[in-house]
């Protein structure tokens, strides 16, 4: 935005002068000087509606459809599909785009559709807001974390009431102690995000050779595996196994919704973690809308509505007043 120019206006009489002795009267010096424009002119939006692809829980997505509508009075059209679905569904429509926004999922998703050329790039004034921007941004801008998820383990503390030698494990090496041998629950990591996440870890964790050693044995411990990632915490709340290996917001939707007797510790040795992400897609029609979409999303504002709509994930940005300030004790890898 252009400041407004600097006006000096000076009103001053001719000094008046003669031979005899000098008198000299002048008028005061008057200066008006105009205020200067501190503040950007704020961007009209023309844009009526945004079309959102959706990748969180359901519950999520309507929330946050209602809350933007509300805040904004744009009409929000929103699909919700799984990260594999929508990245599918974007490079089919790649030269006629259906939806202008892409909000929540995996970032390696964001990071191949990135590849093919499906998203725009944008510099958002939020990006300020931003806790670790070598990990959560892009950095050619075309992608930007919204939420962390981090694995942690959920242990019935029923169970451990029946177990007084046994303890909650906080390590990945206590889940191979004997005392849980048949009483570990995770994903099966050909069906979930969740448990290839907690294999990618202990690889990292321990290397290669020594890593699929003990993937051997930890697979031994198990009672069984599931389909879904979030599966095993309900089972575990159930009283059907001791120990889930589970993102952490999954364990705190059992505590704090179905008043699950579970505890929630990190592995000591550090633990795996997901970053869901939001990018603008390329050719989209509703790009205002889109821009206005993304920056709330990276707000404290737009952060701390999560927990409302059963989302416990951690925030990406600073300022936010945190339901669960514990999940930010993990040690990432």
């Amino acid at each position: 935005a252009m400041l407004a120019m600097l006006v000096l206006a000076a009103c001053q009489t001719p000094v008046a002068t003669t031979e005899a002795p000098v008198a000299t009267t002048e008028a005061p010096v008057a200066t008006t000087e105009a205020p200067v424009a501190t503040t950007e002119a704020p961007v009209v939006i023309t844009d009526t509606e945004l079309n959102v692809l959706c990748t969180p829980q359901e519950e999520w997505c309507q929330g946050m459809k209602q809350e933007f509508e509300t805040k904004y009075g744009i009409t929000v059209n929103y699909v919700r599909m799984s990260a594999g679905e929508a990245l599918a569904r974007v490079e089919a429509e790649k030269d006629a785009p259906t939806f202008d926004i892409w909000w929540g999922g995996p970032i390696d998703s964001f990071v191949s559709a990135k590849g093919k050329g499906l998203l725009e790039t944008y510099v958002s004034p939020n990006f300020k807001n931003i806790r670790n921007p070598e990990l959560m941004k892009d950095v050619d801008n075309q992608w930007v974390g919204i939420y962390v998820g981090t694995l942690g383990f959920a242990t019935n503390t029923n169970w451990l009431k029946e177990h007084p030698d046994a303890k909650a494990p906080t390590s990945w090496d206590d889940l191979l102690k004997p005392e849980f041998k048949g009483e570990e629950m995770v994903a099966h990591p050909s069906t979930s995000g969740t448990s290839y996440t907690a294999l990618s870890t202990i690889l990292q964790i321990r290397g290669e050779d020594a890593g699929w050693e003990y993937i051997k044995k930890y697979a031994a411990q198990m009672a069984s595996f599931t389909k879904s990632g979030a599966a095993p915490a309900k089972f575990v709340c159930q009283g059907e196994a001791a120990v889930a290996i589970v993102f952490s917001h999954d364990i705190v939707n059992e505590i704090e919704n179905n008043s699950c007797p579970l505890v929630l510790p990190f592995p000591a040795e550090g633990t795996g973690y997901e970053i869901g992400g939001e990018a603008i897609l390329k050719g989209a029609k509703n790009v205002q809308a889109a821009k206005l979409w993304y920056d709330w999303a990276i707000s404290p504002e737009g952060q701390a509505l999560g927990p409302k709509y059963h989302a416990y994930q951690a925030p990406t940005v600073n300022g936010v007043e945190l339901s669960h300030p514990e999940l930010m004790d993990a040690k990432l890898i």
